[in-house]
């Protein structure tokens, strides 16, 4: 009997401390924050910038989701990570983030349901058509896959359906779950940032003019500062970023220098340069030549490890122009025909600036040759045209009725993925480290290396906006009007501005990768029942071997006594 009272003091003292221990870990767990992603791909982690962002709001930011109501498995998903996203937003925010999910098809009636769809598209959300079968028939519904941000009066629309539409459906969506948080944060930051950092458009060489990049100027303006200027008028370091669209005059000595001192003391740079003097208007009947701009950047290109060659590509996935093919009756027969200078480019690099990006469109691109040995600077191809280009050099002619010819020879389109954009970054070199500074900078200290960033893409046309004949309005450059198609232009533009000039790196939030794991119907459907057998049987039987051997240990424990 005493063995047995002095078992149950010791049972209760190991259960004290039991407790005991699990109140200590508890009290001090509290003191200290933390959070464990056990899954593979990490789709709970969000960056170090967005953490960062969200721990310094100062007002109430309020997110309203319109992805809701009966979705597709496809959608279910897409909104359960939106859904996971915010939450992880709510922890990191502290308390000054709030969001909800609304469905518009919860109106009732359709007049209101239709006026309701009417105002989320003028909110900046476009609809998006989702096609589903149910019991054998195709049902077609409206789904609304964005949100809207708020902060205090001011509100900004995000849509969270991107991808590449290369790519099929589920793919899609899939890529569009991996941009979530870096589309919702750019959104917040955009709303609570009180300060804009500065861009400059540079002028002086026949650049595209302010009318031109008119579309582009707009959007930028919601982001930075944007202006057009000089070199040599005003200081460049006063500028976070800069922009070269498309030259056609040479920069001279002094100016070539100014900007290689930008680069290599820091400054980012973006060109967008024309290396061949040709357009669709100088294109006579018989055809024309096509020459080389001089303008005057080569050295110093050369000199950072890359130059633009004397070359314009041809490609299969060609865009539109409108060709007189001969008389209809007693008029002109127009008909819209592949231009293969008029590239669509859709192939890219795993860079967080390109990933899961749609297709931009580009117009005589030249190729870029980067065998240029430049210690110190990291180059990383961007933007490649498809499986099916061809190189043409120049000077030559170029003639719509040649062309027309050549593209239905597909063998001659026998280059492959020919990287048209670059991004450098590393220890730039300058250009006047071993030979000075040029007349009327001699006194001048020059700096002769430097860590920066410069994006060089070989087509000035793709910030280019033409107008509307009818209205005198500017076209945008994300729509193809030919197709009908959306283009990426302006979001190609926005993430290399963002990369060069975000020193917090808010844009790696779009190396995200979401592995799919697509179910194989086909077996399913015939191992059903086998998995079904081990999902209900099986655990229903551990329990009860559980349980019999339980109750057998108590019953051979307590008979002993």
């Amino acid at each position: 009997m005493q063995k047995l009272n002095n078992r149950k003091w010791e049972s209760l003292l190991a259960f004290s401390a039991i407790i005991l221990v699990v109140l200590l870990v508890n009290l001090n767990a509290s003191r200290w924050f933390f959070r464990l992603d056990l899954t593979e791909e990490e789709r709970f982690t969000i960056s170090e910038a967005t953490k960062k962002t969200l721990a310094s709001l100062e007002e109430p930011i309020f997110v309203e989701v319109f992805l809701g109501g009966d979705l597709n498995a496809q959608f279910t998903q897409f909104q359960k990570s939106i859904r996971e996203t915010l939450e992880e937003f709510q922890i990191y925010a502290d308390g000054k983030l709030q969001f909800e999910f609304t469905n518009p098809d919860e109106v009732v009636s359709e007049s209101e349901r239709s006026k309701f769809y009417q105002q989320l598209v003028q909110r900046g959300l476009p609809a998006t058509n989702l096609n589903e079968q149910i019991d054998g028939k195709m049902v077609q519904k409206v789904i609304f896959p964005g949100a809207v941000v708020s902060l205090g009066n001011k509100e900004k629309p995000v849509l969270l359906l991107k991808g590449n539409k290369n790519f099929s459906p589920q793919e899609q969506v899939n890529q569009s779950a991996e941009g979530v948080e870096y589309e919702l944060i750019t959104t917040i930051r955009q709303l609570a940032t009180k300060t804009k950092k500065r861009i400059a458009f540079i002028e002086g060489h026949d650049e595209l003019t302010k009318a031109q990049t008119i579309d582009m100027s707009t959007t930028l303006e919601e982001f930075y500062w944007v202006e057009r200027v000089k070199i040599g008028e005003q200081p460049l370091e006063s500028f976070n970023a800069i922009i070269v669209a498309q030259p056609k005059s040479k920069f001279s000595d002094a100016e070539q220098f100014l900007l290689d001192q930008y680069i290599v003391g820091g400054g980012k740079a973006m060109l967008l340069l024309d290396q061949i003097q040709m357009n669709l208007d100088s294109i006579a009947v018989q055809g024309t030549y096509a020459f080389g701009y001089d303008l005057g950047l080569d050295e110093m290109l050369f000199k950072y490890g890359v130059r633009l060659e004397n070359t314009l590509i041809q490609d299969q996935q060609a865009g539109r122009i409108m060709v007189n093919t001969g008389r209809f009756g007693d008029k002109p027969n127009i008909q819209p025909r592949p231009w293969p200078y008029y590239t669509y480019l859709n192939t890219f690099s795993e860079h967080p600036i390109v990933r899961n990006m749609d297709v931009i469109y580009g117009k005589f691109i030249s190729t870029i040759d980067t065998n240029i040995r430049s210690v110190g600077v990291n180059k990383i191809p961007l933007v490649f045209t498809s499986k099916y280009s061809k190189v043409r050099k120049m000077p030559n002619m170029v003639s719509i009725t040649e062309l027309q010819k050549e593209m239905r020879v597909k063998e001659s389109f026998n280059r492959q993925n020919v990287p048209v954009a670059y991004l450098l970054e590393g220890e730039f070199q300058s250009l006047y480290a071993n030979r000075g500074a040029p007349v009327g900078f001699r006194n001048k200290e020059v700096k002769k290396s430097g860590q920066s960033k410069l994006i060089i893409f070989a087509d000035g046309d793709i910030i280019r906006n033409d107008f509307d004949p009818k209205t005198r309005k500017p076209k945008p450059i994300d729509f193809d009007e030919s197709l009908g198609q959306v283009l990426s232009n302006k979001e190609f533009i926005l993430n290399s501005l963002a990369y060069l000039t975000d020193e917090d790196g808010i844009i790696n939030a779009r190396k995200k990768q979401i592995t799919l794991r697509p179910l194989d119907v086909i077996r399913a459907k015939e191992e059903r029942l086998y998995w079904q057998i081990i999902n209900i049987a099986i655990p229903v039987l551990l329990v009860g071997l559980f349980g019999f051997g339980y109750n057998w240990w108590r019953k051979r424990r307590f008979t002993r006594f």
